[in-house]
């Protein structure tokens, strides 16, 4: 009686080498920057195939762009996130303080930190990329944001004429700013002030 080999799992080869090329295309962004950074030198260190890589994407700013994404899921999942929708205690404060000390955690981490901050000054001049970067990592983000303030709205805690797509820039830009251009450091104290500043004003209370 003849043994016949099992047939090779392709599923979790693909899966391997897609891993691979992830891991690749991160390490490289931030060894050599964004321009620097080749579909063949992705395929060289991930240990594979041109071909591979573009059978799955078109160019190198959507290869950065999955393996970004991909980055940022296994953060959720290892901090035990089942989702990105913003917490609704009752108590927007709390909620808002709750989801930015997680962001400074999150831009205070070596594995997300020097390929954010490569991707970011590319897409500054990179038109392409910078669509990329603004539908794929930005914009979902915000959505976030403004439903949360329209959830708020509706319970009566943030003015009916307020515009949260406005509102939210109150903190999410200059957190952005600082961290960009290393105006100062980021904390949790910062960024809570930065949502009191945001919902209470300036004016005496």
């Amino acid at each position: 009686m003849t043994l016949q080999k099992p047939a090779p799992d392709t599923t979790r080869r693909s899966e391997k080498s897609r891993r691979a090329i992830y891991d690749a295309a991160l390490e490289l962004v931030v060894e050599l920057g964004y321009p620097k950074t080749t579909i063949e030198g992705i395929a060289a260190r991930a240990g594979v195939g041109k071909q591979t890589i573009y059978r799955w994407w078109s160019s190198k700013a959507e290869v950065l762009m999955e393996a970004f994404l991909d980055l940022a899921e296994q953060a959720s999942r290892e901090a035990g996130q089942e989702s990105y929708a913003i917490p609704d205690t009752g108590d927007l404060a709390a909620d808002l303080k709750a989801v930015l000390r997680a962001t400074v955690d999150e831009l205070k981490d070596p594995r997300f930190e020097a390929p954010s901050r490569a991707l970011a000054a590319e897409g500054v001049v990179n038109e392409e990329l910078g669509r990329e970067l603004v539908a794929r990592l930005l914009q979902p983000s915000l959505q976030l944001y403004m439903d949360r303030l329209r959830a708020a709205q509706e319970a009566g805690q943030v003015r009916q004429d307020i515009d949260p797509r406005i509102a939210l820039e109150l903190w999410v830009s200059p957190l952005a700013q600082r961290w960009l251009q290393y105006t100062g450091p980021i904390s949790y104290e910062y960024t809570d002030t930065l949502v009191d500043y945001a919902l209470y004003g300036l004016v005496p209370r």
